[in-house]
């Protein structure tokens, strides 16, 4: 039986006895308002112990994030500033016109993943393990090309179901360039900047979509830059992301391929990574080995990262697979 029925029921008995009992109306009453007090003592210690959509479990950390970025994401100088303004201009809004929608694009282990669980570190207290953050890989999830109508019919119900239950939610679709086109146009409306739809408001909630469609672009640019003698911090958004965004759309490969998501200006950021240098596969591999429990040793992470292949092939500027084989080319190396 339910502890507010067992109220509503004492209550109940309070007034269909209180014109002849008043001593055991009086008592009643007492009864009930220790009821009611342990009832919200009992909510208080509920919260504290399940997550739930609340400000105890659902809290952003800017500072956090930023110290985050600066001190764990390497090579990225474009993302890092892009994400910190993107979520603390949009965490801070108590009255946003629609979600949060964020693209990131770049080569295989250049940060996407990495960025998404640093956002969802500083905004949930449970980070990637909260029930409100939502993953979809699309071979794994949306793998047959013949059930893409069933597939549409259950996002939309999955989306709509879960900011229902908490309008903070995170919504993260990675494999983006691997997902079958028109599929992710089901979403749209929720997107979009509806006050609500059939009484569910959208406008709280962030969706991220990440993918290697544009790193083709991204590492052009980046080679340019090389071979003019300029210095890759100098990269900017405006040198990469117009370009970057028209590319993705114009991808037949791409999950964004002609999508109304773009076309109707519903992504707000597409955000580039950039293809990391030796130096930077430096830097993963200290903090690999520190995060591993063992002593960065510098020689050992030099001779790890110089037998990982490098592109293009006369210049071998680039790591082929950015930071993300380090952690297991270590075990062999240590």
């Amino acid at each position: 039986m339910r502890p507010f029925f067992l109220l509503g029921l004492l209550l109940s008995n309070i007034t269909a006895t209180a014109a002849i009992e008043p001593i055991s109306t009086s008592i009643a009453v007492g009864m009930a308002a220790a009821l009611t007090g342990f009832l919200a003592t009992y909510q208080n210690v509920f919260y504290y112990f399940h997550e739930c959509c609340r400000p105890e479990w659902i809290s952003f950390n800017s500072s956090g994030l930023e110290v985050a970025l600066d001190r764990k994401l390497f090579g990225q100088h474009v993302a890092s500033r892009v994400v910190q303004k993107a979520v603390t201009g949009f965490m801070n809004n108590k009255n946003p016109k629609k979600p949060l929608v964020l693209s990131l694009h770049g080569w295989t282990g250049t940060g996407k993943n990495f960025v998404s669980q640093l956002i969802a570190e500083n905004v949930y207290k449970e980070g990637m393990a909260s029930s409100f953050i939502h993953q979809f890989v699309s071979t794994a999830h949306f793998p047959h090309l013949s059930q893409i109508e069933d597939y549409k019919s259950q996002l939309q119900q999955w989306v709509k179901g879960n900011v229902t239950n908490c309008p903070r939610s995170m919504f993260i679709f990675d494999e983006m360039d691997k997902m079958h086109p028109g599929l992710i146009d089901c979403i749209k409306p929720y997107l979009d900047y509806y006050e609500n739809l059939d009484g569910v408001s959208y406008r709280q909630a962030i969706f991220i979509f990440l993918s290697n469609a544009g790193g083709e672009h991204i590492t052009q640019v980046a080679l340019d830059f090389w071979k003019a003698g300029r210095d890759r911090e100098e990269i900017q958004l405006h040198d990469l992301e117009p370009a970057l965004s028209l590319s993705v759309f114009n991808n037949k490969k791409s999950g964004l391929w002609h999508t109304s998501l773009i076309d109707k200006n519903l992504v707000d950021f597409f955000v580039p990574f950039l293809p990391l240098e030796f130096r930077h596969v430096l830097l993963c591999g200290m903090a690999e080995m520190a995060a591993k429990g063992l002593e960065p040793d510098q020689d050992v992470v030099d001779q790890m990262a110089r037998d990982l292949v490098y592109f293009p092939k006369s210049e071998k500027i680039f790591s082929g697979k950015g930071c993300k084989t380090i952690g297991g080319k270590l075990d062999y190396y240590t």
